[in-house]
């Protein structure tokens, strides 16, 4: 790391200040490398408080410096300030970009086009599967940008994990893990994919992080997709800092009512760009597009009343056993059987209720 590197690593991950007064001392300085060097002359000019004595000791300095440096090193870290050539220029526009992030795992995607994809922790199992069919084709293209939570955060890391391209943002440290069950899918990101985060390395979960999270997810990515959200989801922080910064918004459609779409299809009214598939993301952003393959449809393993069932399922989503069957002109108990059969062939997933979506 250059010693401007050095000085904002220290400022931020070495203090206790805040990051308004973190902001002011690195203006004040001008030089980033003159915070280890001068801070006691530096500070009395931003800090007007006892505070401003503190880390006046250009000793303790350095070795708390090194220390830090030392342990990214042993955890197989890395830090990435303001003012590396990496530093995502998507940031700097933002409200409060970060002065300093912490990554673990393949640091060249930061410099990658990024696009966002997240969901609420009860995402329906047809938009799980939609998710996950969608993140693994803009994969392709995009290094997909997701949290680390159940749900449509999981549909985008299962779909863009293959591929590599992937970074989960995390609203904790590195060296913790929220959810505390995704510890395993949290080191299989850190060896495929890249962890990122703006808090040091052991610090837990607080209820302000995922505010402060979210507008890092909307922030690196130049779109956003909602798979899902509810009235007063969390996603929709992500969604809206998205508009706030000036990216695309996009978002799954719901049927009227469904508690768990309600703030997608709020999203699409208020102008954000409705999606079936990954297509009309990447027509969007004039990208190539391969030629749509009805999947299902040719497989000769499927019974003719099988393949109706389906293309049932894949043009309406999660649907009932009683719906099903009248669209697809068969008797409910006809239509049980063909479901059982579909579950065993893979095609399709029980939702609960007798309800049914695709499963892909």
């Amino acid at each position: 790391m250059t010693q401007e590197e050095l000085g904002i690593l220290w400022l931020v991950g070495c203090t206790d200040l805040d990051k308004r007064t973190a902001a002011a001392l690195l203006r004040a300085a001008k030089n980033p490398a003159r915070l280890l060097e001068e801070y006691e002359k530096i500070a009395p000019s931003v800090i007007n408080s006892p505070d401003a004595r503190l880390y006046k000791e250009r000793g303790s300095r350095f070795s708390a410096l090194e220390t830090l440096v030392k342990e990214l090193k042993s955890e197989d870290c890395f830090a990435v300030t303001a003012v590396s050539d990496d530093y995502p220029e998507s940031l700097r526009n933002i409200a409060a970009p970060p002065l300093l992030l912490y990554g673990k795992g393949n640091r060249a995607l930061l410099k990658k086009r990024r696009f966002c994809i997240v969901g609420s922790r009860v995402t329906p199992q047809w938009a799980v599967s939609f998710g996950k069919d969608i993140a693994r084709e803009l994969s392709e293209h995009f290094c997909i940008v997701t949290g680390l939570a159940e749900g449509g955060d999981s549909a985008a890391i299962e779909g863009a994990l293959p591929s590599g391209n992937l970074i989960s943002v995390l609203p904790c440290g590195l060296h913790e893990c929220y959810p505390a069950s995704h510890v395993a899918l949290k080191e299989k990101i850190a060896r495929g994919g890249l962890l990122l985060s703006e808090y040091p390395l052991h610090e837990t979960v607080k209820k302000y992080s995922f505010h402060e999270r979210n507008r890092l997810l909307a922030g690196l990515s130049e779109g956003v997709l909602v798979l899902s959200a509810g009235e007063r989801s969390g996603t929709l922080i992500t969604a809206n800092c998205a508009a706030e910064f000036g990216r695309d918004v996009f978002a799954l459609p719901y049927r009227p009512g469904e508690a768990r779409g309600i703030g997608c299809n709020e999203l699409i009214k208020k102008g954000a760009s409705l999606v079936t598939k990954a297509e009309d993301i990447l027509s969007f952003y004039n990208l190539e597009v391969k030629p749509e393959r009805e999947e299902g449809a040719d497989r000769p393993d499927l019974t003719p009343e099988e393949r109706k069932v389906y293309e049932v399922l894949r043009d309406g989503g999660e649907l009932h056993t009683s719906v099903i069957a009248e669209r697809a002109g068969l008797r409910v108990f006809e239509v049980a059987a063909v479901l059982s059969s579909l579950e065993i062939k893979g095609f399709a997933v029980k939702a609960g209720g007798n309800r049914y979506s695709i499963a892909r």
